[in-house]
């Protein structure tokens, strides 16, 4: 296969299969088919048959067969991981790191999704104080999970597991550049429960998500891009589908004077570097205080320059999986240049057909596409700031607002910039950290999406409450009727001002 002919994604074959590249080479890993909407449809109906089954086993029965299924997945790991090394490029190591991470996730749902979701009372309060009140959460039905190319199987697990465990079937579309690792999911699932389709996948194009999002399921998951995310909405909004987006982030990392250096240096290489920059919660932005700029800047770059893409387990990490993104990364590593910037480590000729060395780019303005939009590649900008007020007002200054960063010897300082910080979750003295946290949910706000995955937030995502009231005894006083006594009222009115009044 000649290198333009992975300019693009994957594309329809005329047998109505499509192809899964190896993004090393452009060979051709394997085919898929591509699930039309009839395909779909009945994706969802065999779910829905599977979602009453599923949820009849009570949350002891699904936490059961959910740890089976991840004893499943872990025993055979290296097979797992090979297949993402495989389809996305990444080096093995980075891939079995990713199983580990959506095996901890997996293992948190199922073991806690009773305590989350489970009925309980709550206070009845004064007008319905004859009333026992209890609050209980139900399964939505079915899960529709539109997941992306560069985590394929920690991201889409994030809203999967927790689906599962919260009593919902699933219907997962992998992206077209992974099919491989959602296909594999579904196989060793069925190995496992053969009758029962509580969990299927659906591969395809672009396309075949817009026919889950069509397909009458009961929430979608996606991940992506916000312009696509606006596509889903859209498609979603014609059925009033509710939806779950994570899309993205422009993630900024601080560095206070106290910081360690050493550290922050290091972890803003994995942050920036890592899998080729291809991470939402990755590190694109570093605002560091005046006084330590250069001595960051200079270690920071010491670890740029150790770094080394390529196409074995020995590299840092692989080739840039969407062959279109490595456009994008040019045009804001020229923008940065044209601009002002400079290239304190590579530049546009950083930039090859398959891998992109990394590239450290300095005095960026703000109003630039390197600062302001996601570049999704190994590429950081690193600004000088006053003082760390400064930092926190640039930080938040984008549309984005997924994750962020804080790096200070002072870890009360630490957490009080993170509440000032504008984004689902931060991180104090380490990148990303809380993705591998299963308590905590994971999800943005603004460009970077809406709901959450992860957590009881999680669990409670793919749940809908349910309310409850039994009359313990007659009301004392009978308010709620059509017609009551002036006793009644002249009691009532004088408690309530009592209450609330004085």
């Amino acid at each position: 296969m000649t290198e333009n002919a992975r300019t693009t994604a994957p594309t329809a074959a005329p047998s109505g299969t499509f192809a899964s590249l190896n993004p090393r080479s452009g060979t051709v890993l394997a085919e898929y088919p591509i699930a039309d909407s009839v395909a779909v449809a009945a994706a969802v109906d065999r779910a829905r048959s599977a979602a009453r089954w599923w949820n009849d086993q009570g949350f002891r029965g699904r936490r059961t067969m959910l740890l089976d299924f991840k004893q499943a997945v872990a025993s055979d790991a290296d097979t797992l991981a090979a297949l993402i090394s495989a389809e996305t490029g990444k080096p093995r190591g980075d891939a079995v790191l990713e199983i580990m991470l959506a095996i901890e996730h997996l293992d948190w749902a199922a073991r806690h999704a009773r305590q989350v979701l489970r009925r309980r009372r709550v206070r009845s309060g004064l007008p319905a104080v004859n009333q026992s009140a209890t609050l209980g959460y139900q399964p939505l039905g079915v899960i529709g999970v539109i997941g992306p190319w560069n985590f394929p199987l920690y991201t889409p697990m994030g809203a999967i597991s927790y689906a599962l465990a919260a009593g919902n079937a699933v219907v997962f579309k992998p992206s077209e550049l992974t099919p491989g690792v959602g296909t594999w999911l579904e196989t060793t699932w069925h190995s496992l429960f053969p009758t029962r389709p509580v969990l299927q996948v659906v591969t395809g194009l672009g396309e075949t998500g817009t026919a889950l999002a069509r397909a009458g399921v009961d929430k979608i998951a996606f991940t992506g891009s916000g312009t696509t995310a606006r596509t889903v909405m859209a498609v979603c909004a014609e059925t009033l589908t509710p939806l779950v987006a994570e899309c993205g982030g422009k993630d900024a990392m601080l560095v206070a004077e106290d910081a360690d250096l050493d550290k922050a240096a290091e972890a803003a290489a994995v942050g920036a570097f890592g899998n080729a920059g291809q991470v939402c919660a990755g590190v694109e932005r570093i605002y560091v205080v005046e006084p330590v700029y250069h001595r960051f800047l200079d270690k920071l770059t010491a670890a740029a320059i150790r770094v080394h893409p390529g196409g074995d387990d020995t590299a840092t990490y692989g080739p840039m999986t969407l062959p279109r993104q490595v456009d994008i990364v040019r045009d804001h590593i020229a923008d940065a240049l044209t601009r002002g910037g400079t290239a304190v480590v590579g530049g546009v000729d950083a930039v090859h057909e398959r891998y992109i060395d990394p590239v450290i780019l300095t005095d960026v303005p703000e109003t630039s596409t390197a600062v302001r939009e996601e570049t999704f590649g190994p590429t950081v900008v690193v600004n000088k700031v006053g003082d760390l007020d400064e930092a926190i007002e640039r930080a938040n200054a984008t549309t984005y607002g997924l994750g962020a960063s804080v790096f200070t010897r002072n870890r009360a300082r630490g957490r009080a910039l993170a509440r000032r910080l504008r984004s689902g979750a931060v991180s104090v003295n380490s990148v990303f950290s809380y993705g591998a946290v299963p308590a905590l949910p994971f999800g943005g706000i603004g460009e970077s999406g809406f709901g959450r995955v992860h957590g009881a937030d999680g669990l409670r995502e793919f749940s809908r409450p349910h309310a409850v009231t039994v009359e313990r005894y007659p009301a004392p006083m009978k308010l709620f009727a059509l017609e009551r006594s002036e006793r009644d009222m002249t009691i009532v009115t004088w408690m309530f001002r009592l209450r609330h009044a004085r």
